[in-house]
């Protein structure tokens, strides 16, 4: 019998394919800043794009534009909205360990996605894009730590551990203006036993209560 040289061809599987739910509002704009601290901790303020931002989160650009007109804007809803709060100050009964504790607070902060994105933007934008950012970065990094501190030299006083005079505004912006500093001077990182030098051989001599 003859054989055709043609056969058949082997039928394929039918493979469902899975379709993303269409996201929008809040789930959407979600998703969006999601991206952009992603971007920004991956490649920085320089690198980052808002068609790079609208890819990661597997939208359209015209969707990122119509509600960020510009990078800036974006930048500054992702930060304002992404920056962890910073827990409560502490109560161990000792100002030190307080400190301490506080301090390990705010760099596991700076670790963070966030904090990676906000260092970016630290590191690399110019003086008129920084000022956008200025209102993001005191009412979300540095008046959140200024108050804790101003709370834990507060019990201080209280206790006979503090001097009254050391409960001011310069001693309770140091330690934020130091690790701050660091970051965007030198861009390197608060090790703890850094963060517990900078306690005992600075602050606590500082604003302990004499004998």
């Amino acid at each position: 019998m003859a054989t055709s040289r043609w056969t058949a061809a082997p039928a394929q599987a039918c493979v469902p394919q899975v379709v993303a739910p269409r996201r929008r509002g809040a789930v959407l704009e979600r998703a969006i800043l999601d991206a952009a601290l992603e971007q920004l901790s991956k490649v920085g303020w320089n690198g980052l794009t808002m068609e790079g931002v609208a890819a990661g989160a597997q939208t359209g650009k015209a969707a990122v534009y119509r509600r960020w007109p510009s990078k800036e804007d974006l930048v500054a809803d992702a930060l304002e909205s992404g920056m962890p709060p910073l827990s409560p100050a502490p109560d161990t009964g000792s100002v030190r360990e307080d400190l301490l504790t506080l301090c390990l607070a705010m760099r596991d902060a700076m670790y963070s996605r966030p904090g990676f994105a906000l260092r970016a933007v630290l590191h690399e934008c110019d003086g008129s894009v920084a000022e956008r950012f200025q209102a993001v970065i005191f009412g979300r990094v540095m008046q959140p730590a200024i108050e804790a501190i101003r709370e834990v030299l507060s019990r201080g006083v209280r206790r006979n551990e503090v001097r009254t005079a050391a409960l001011n505004d310069h001693v309770c912006e140091a330690i934020p203006a130091m690790m701050m500093y660091r970051a965007k001077v030198y861009g390197s990182e608060w090790s703890p036993a850094e963060i517990a030098g900078m306690i005992d051989d600075l602050i606590v001599p500082l604003v302990r209560r004499e004998a």
